[in-house]
């Protein structure tokens, strides 16, 4: 049997006909030199052109290929998931497929793999793109990931970045969570550095970036950490807020009843709509207590489960299996 590689190298492909010649042939003058066993895996991600065609030339003719076709365009994270999940090197490295990342910076991210760094993050940081439209917008979300996540890096948007597999191993990734491996790789507390990468702009390409995405990004932040901190902990949550509901319903009831019998106050007459708001606070907070239960227990099957893939393969094609698999 063929030993498996120490390098996998995944790349998620999305209509790029036009730049996988130079993509293979940067890759490979690059792989070819670093003195490590390797993989390619080209994720196809339901292109419109002649992208997977030319993906599977390549592949037939180059053992270190492996080619993975989704069944339809999923987007960038479940491509990534589908190309970790394959993956069999102990270092993997993640980039886009459209040239804007350069496969000359490989060599630096192994060294610091080497170092002992479990993620090494790239960071444009001479950045081609327009100020206004990109920048700008980047700028100020990765400001805010950085000071909601408390994981320290400048640019969070970048995929080019590489692992070390036992970190990868214990993500889970749904949404559009990649740009957040670092962030759910901290609560490991995972040892991350950043280094400075070339970035080309892509002057045929349409950005999908502006501020409107900044905000999608928060948002997606937001609800990474709140999930992170309190998913497995739903009592915490909900029978907090119960206890402190119940808790102010109980003195306000305990303040009317004793206004009653120390000044012969009637509860009704002298603060009604107070009793009232008093009483449903107590069993608004005992509703919010029950809830967290039934949340725990809703966590406990949810564990208990396998978790469903977010993608969806139709074949893997590599000379290391005797027989494409398909994965339904």
């Amino acid at each position: 049997m063929t030993s498996p590689p120490e390098i996998s190298l995944v790349i998620p492909m999305y209509n790029e006909e036009s730049v996988i010649d130079e993509l293979y042939t940067r890759l490979k003058r690059v792989l070819n030199h670093i003195g490590k066993s390797y993989e390619i895996i080209f994720v196809e991600d339901g292109s419109r052109d002649q992208t997977f065609m030319k993906l599977k030339m390549l592949q037939e003719h180059d053992e270190t290929i492996k080619l993975i076709q989704l069944r339809g365009n999923f987007g960038q994270t479940p491509a990534l998931a589908a190309g970790f999940d394959n993956a069999s090197g102990e270092i993997i490295i993640a980039m886009d497929g459209d040239l804007q990342h350069m496969p000359e910076d490989i060599p630096q991210f192994l060294e610091k793999i080497a170092e002992g760094y479990d993620i090494v993050s790239g960071w444009r940081a001479d950045r081609k793109d327009p100020f206004i439209s990109r920048r700008l917008p980047s700028k100020i979300a990765n400001w805010l990931m950085s000071r909601i996540s408390g994981v320290k890096l400048r640019d969070f948007g970048t995929t080019f970045k590489a692992y070390k597999r036992e970190i990868l191993k214990d993500v889970h990734l749904y949404g559009q969570f990649h740009r957040f491996i670092p962030v759910l790789a901290s609560l490991s507390k995972a040892s991350i550095i950043e280094i400075p990468i070339k970035n080309i702009r892509q002057q045929h390409r349409k950005s999908h970036y502006n501020i409107s995405r900044t905000f999608t990004v928060i948002f997606d932040l937001i609800r990474l950490n709140f999930f992170n901190k309190y998913l497995s902990r739903p009592l915490q949550v909900f029978g907090g807020f119960g206890f402190l509901l119940s808790f102010l319903g109980f003195g306000i009831t305990v303040y009317l009843i004793y206004m009653k019998y120390a000044y012969s106050l009637g509860l009704m007459t002298y603060r009604g709509p107070l009793f009232i708001v008093g009483i449903l606070f107590i069993i608004i907070g005992a509703l919010f207590v029950v809830l967290g239960l039934l949340g725990e227990m809703m966590f406990k099957l949810l564990h208990d489960l396998h978790p469903q893939k977010i993608y969806s393969i139709r074949e893997i094609y590599s000379s290391r299996l005797t027989a494409g698999k398909t994965d339904s």
